[in-house]
């Protein structure tokens, strides 16, 4: 039986979501981890497997990991309205602010400030928090953990943009062989809003305008549809999330003359310290280059093939992960998304962030806050925030 969607419902996901977008400072790993800590330990949207899943499934995919689990969550609580409603809370508040700063604020310098620092070591507790209980649910035998280490040597290793796909399929691989006979475990199946002819509609559109857009492009000379092409095939084709998408831009935009490399390099900073994904630093290019309504279009046209992918595979997961050969395969991955989780958390959340003894002094206080006394996340950011701006430059 299909869940009814409320406006209730909405606007709760419209609320969490929001102050998601708001406070996930990081990157798509931290993120994850801000996402594990609300929706499946605080409100129980999700179970641990489904949630392990739903991150395993968008590993798979092209585009924003973060944004697509994101969207995933909404789907699943709220149809395919939760799942819009979703993916604005959490992405709206970073688009407004790159906006802004590409139309006011283009020559300020932000990305090394204190209080940025302070956020980067809020991730560090954040992400480290999140691998310890997924590692704990994710790898409970020795073949998993394994998988998990073969998985993070491998990504710290050999780093390239498809490399981590590498992984995953390899894992997958792996996982199929020990466990293919695993019996399936009775996990609840999610009920989705949205019928299997919509997903393939879906996916249909996604290929449709991955080919279509170039041809466009070529017959007419809007450079609203050339923006929209550049962007869209961005999204299309970049595996690895926000980090990998940044210099794809930059090749994309400068060389070509839509705007100088001072600009691209400021936008780049301001990407790094506004909270929620790092592909919304698209807006501000689009911004730079045709205002606000620029942002607008960049900022659609580059999210549209993660949320075109997400919905046009949800529909199909539970068919797929109640199959015994193909169960076996994600217990693979998800032990390998473990592995690859804490090698994120090395390079660049750790590297980037714990710099001196006191940012490791400040993340363990912060992790502590967290952990064993159990305060809500947005007081770790405040905390995190006030810190490094008014403690940690004068330690």
């Amino acid at each position: 039986m299909k869940q009814k969607t409320t406006l209730a419902t909405l606007w709760e996901i419209l609320l969490v979501s929001t102050r998601l977008g708001l406070t996930s400072f990081g990157g798509p790993v931290a993120h994850l981890g801000y996402f594990h800590e609300e929706y499946i330990r605080r409100r129980k949207w999700l179970d641990e497997k489904s949630y392990a899943d739903l991150v395993a499934l968008c590993q798979f995919l092209p585009g924003p990991a973060s944004s697509q689990v994101g969207i995933g969550i909404g789907v699943m609580k709220g149809g395919l309205l939760g799942g819009i409603t979703s993916f604005i809370g959490f992405t709206l508040p970073s688009v407004i602010a790159l906006i802004l700063f590409a139309i006011l604020l283009q020559g300020l310098h932000i990305s090394t400030s204190g209080f940025i620092h302070g956020l980067k070591i809020v991730a560090v507790a954040v992400v480290a928090h999140a691998i310890i209980g997924m590692a704990q649910k994710l790898t409970p035998d020795l073949k998993r953990k394994a998988i998990a280490l073969i998985a993070l040597v491998g990504t710290l290793l050999w780093q390239s943009a498809l490399n981590q796909v590498g992984v995953i399929l390899i894992a997958a691989f792996v996982g199929y062989l020990f466990y293919k006979n695993e019996q399936v475990s009775n996990e609840k199946t999610v009920q989705f809003p949205i019928s299997k002819r919509f997903a393939i509609i879906c996916l249909a559109l996604f290929f449709g305008l991955l080919i279509a857009l170039p041809i466009m492009n070529d017959l007419t000379s809007l450079s609203w549809i050339a923006m929209f092409d550049s962007f869209y095939r961005s999204g299309s084709l970049v595996f690895g999330g926000g980090h990998v998408v940044l210099p794809l831009l930059e090749k994309e935009f400068v060389p070509t003359g839509w705007m100088s490399e001072e600009a691209f390099l400021a936008g780049y900073g301001a990407a790094q310290a506004v909270p929620g994904p790092l592909f919304t630093f698209a807006a501000y290019l689009g911004a730079v280059m045709n205002g606000w309504q620029g942002g607008v279009i960049a900022t659609i046209a580059i999210f549209l093939p993660a949320f075109l992918l997400i919905l046009g595979t949800l529909p199909f997961w539970n068919m797929l992960r109640s199959n015994q050969s193909i169960n076996g395969a994600l217990l693979g991955v998800n032990a390998a998304v473990v592995g690859i989780l804490i090698a994120a958390f090395y390079q660049p959340i750790w590297q980037s962030s714990i710099l001196s003894a006191p940012d490791f002094a400040f993340a363990a206080i912060l992790f502590s806050m967290l952990v064993y006394w159990k305060l809500p996340p947005w007081i770790i950011v405040v905390t995190g925030a006030l810190g490094g701006w008014l403690i940690l430059p004068y330690l």
